[in-house]
């Protein structure tokens, strides 16, 4: 890799010649702060909190696209770069809802940290006219609030990478602001509730639709025989809201916070995702030797079936039959559970902690009431699981570490891998090529449908047969698969398709981290590998 020799606050460095001033200052262990900035989604400079004094530049540059050049002198905390951000920020909050004690994102606001850091105490010093702009709660996965809008467009970059565009600038100037399509709710879009939008935002701007009250409720009313199931993503990503490391197996410590917080049985949802590949590797073998609808494509993501649903309602043949593990699980436990354990299925409260604010939606689905009653009652994310334990005052990372209730506590490593792009198809086909062969097969791998990469294809030959298999996630990936699809190129037997880019680990519900962490960290791969050295305590199905 070609270098180049720069100068930063009169540190000389060697680094490479593409990069931004941003990300050599990151080699050099200066974090430059940034509001607008998304890496390789929205590099479009316009916040210009990321400013920096370039020797002979005439004005300050914006660090986060500005290229580095031989022999160039950069300064990133001289008096000219502090007040320069400091009146940024002020402009910033001349027309921001400013009541920051009440916000859902008061501690991790990326906006309330920076105004700390640079002593923001003036709030008001550029007060002026604000504009107001009705609440949207029209969508049930979250809540849109422009008062609290920096215009970063950091969710536009999202909600464009998901291929369907649904939010965007409306109007101009001093009214330009985030919106639908004619000043459409969200409610009244094709958004497909992957909630990426509000892992982005750095603000209060976009919320989840929070539900987490009334399951405080519930918990105390001693007439309820509340029970709660962890989908398998949430061990590998919980402890990032208590500042443990990125990647971090909690599975012990959360099944304690659980117990603790008083429900009556804490369920995995590993034993569901379980029966989703029994279930799922039997439809695909049917289909492939009765010559069914093919390729078949899994259905556990409910982002991903909304998206088929509003965009290609012709293919839908090709989904798996199959319910969700979270709706298979919510449906034994109001069934066979509750008929095992002669407890009234009308007093149960089934809840769900899962990674993907699509969910809440998919409980609220026809036909998800295997007892006459919702399957599942309240969904939380991951995020809203946090504010409950939180909220008890529990001593999260010093918990010990305790065990799921049995008899719903099993799980092989092919159900925690649910939690990885790839990991359902891995488990699907473990169990398949188990049947086909009549054997526990343990040396065929299946590296190839690993990792993080948006389509990944494979062919396994199986007792003669040419099993050919693709995984997608991210819904723009998803699109790709789908036209081929439908232009008949694409010759699959199976497909997997997660909604969220990397899958479940990078769900819309999942811990949101800062710009400065989501730009050089790689979020996915870090959450996945707790999930594949989890699976290895297993043996497979």
């Amino acid at each position: 890799m070609e270098k180049v020799n720069i100068k930063i606050n009169n540190m000389s460095l060697e680094v490479p010649k593409d990069a931004t001033i941003l990300e050599a200052a990151k080699l050099a262990g200066i974090e430059i702060p940034t509001l607008c900035y998304m890496k390789g989604k929205n590099e479009i400079g316009a916040c210009r909190i990321c400013v920096v004094e370039v020797k002979g530049a005439r004005s300050l540059v914006t660090a986060c696209v500005y290229p580095v050049n031989e022999g160039m002198e950069i300064k990133t905390n001289s008096l000219k770069v502090q007040n320069a951000r400091k009146n940024t920020l002020r402009l910033i909050l001349s027309d921001h809802d400013k009541d920051c004690l009440a916000c859902e994102r008061n501690g991790s606001c990326e906006l309330q940290k920076l105004c700390k850091d640079y002593g923001i105490e003036d709030e008001d010093y550029f007060k002026g006219e604000q504009t107001k702009h009705d609440i949207d709660c029209s969508a049930m996965h979250l809540i849109r609030n422009n008062n609290k809008c920096i215009l970063c467009r950091r969710c536009v970059a999202a909600c464009k990478e998901q291929y369907v565009s649904v939010i965007g600038a409306n109007d101009r100037g001093f009214d330009s602001h985030i919106s639908s399509e004619f000043e459409k709710p969200l409610a009244d879009v094709k958004c497909v509730s992957c909630g990426q939008c509000v892992v982005n935002c750095p603000t209060g701007a976009l919320i989840d639709n929070d539900t987490s009250a009334k399951v405080n409720e519930v918990l105390n009313d001693d007439e309820k025989f509340v029970v709660v199931q962890t989908a398998p993503s949430i061990k590998a990503t919980l402890g990032e809201e208590f500042g443990l490391p990125i990647g971090t197996n909690v599975e012990g410590k959360m099944v304690a916070a659980l117990k603790r917080l008083g429900f009556d049985q804490v369920f995995n949802t590993d034993f569901a995702a379980d029966c989703t590949i029994i279930e799922e590797s039997h439809e695909l073998l049917e289909r492939i030797t009765k010559g069914g609808t093919l390729p078949m494509i899994t259905s556990c993501s409910p982002g991903w079936i909304n998206f088929i649903e509003q965009f290609y309602p012709e293919l839908i043949p090709h989904l798996s039959t199959c319910k969700s593990p979270q709706q298979m699980q919510g449906a034994l436990v109001k069934t066979w559970y509750a008929e095992r354990n002669n407890i009234d299925p009308k007093k149960i409260v089934s809840v769900s902690v899962m990674p993907c604010v699509a969910k809440k939606a998919e409980s609220k689905r026809d036909n998800e009431d295997a007892a006459g009653m919702p399957d599942v009652d309240i969904v939380l994310t991951t995020r809203e699981l946090a504010k409950l334990i939180k909220r008890a005052h529990l001593d999260f990372v010093n918990l010990p570490d305790e065990e799921f209730d049995s008899p719903i506590d099993l799980g092989s490593g092919a159900g925690t891998i649910f939690g990885a792009t790839g990991g359902v198809m891995e488990a699907a086909l473990r169990t398949a090529v188990d049947k086909l062969t009549g054997e526990d097969i343990k040396e065929l791998k299946y590296e190839e449908v690993r990792g993080t990469k948006g389509i990944k294809e494979a062919t396994y030959n199986v007792n003669g047969l040419d099993v050919k298999v693709a995984v997608a996630s991210g819904i723009s990936n998803a699109n790709e698969l789908m036209k081929r699809i439908k232009d008949g190129t694409a010759d699959y037997h199976f497909i997997e398709i997660m909604c969220c880019p990397g899958g479940c680990v990078n769900g819309g519900g999942q811990p949101i981290q800062p710009a400065s962490v989501r730009n050089f960290e790689d979020l996915k791969t870090l959450r996945a590998k707790a999930l594949y050295k989890h699976c290895l305590l297993y043996t497979s199905p």
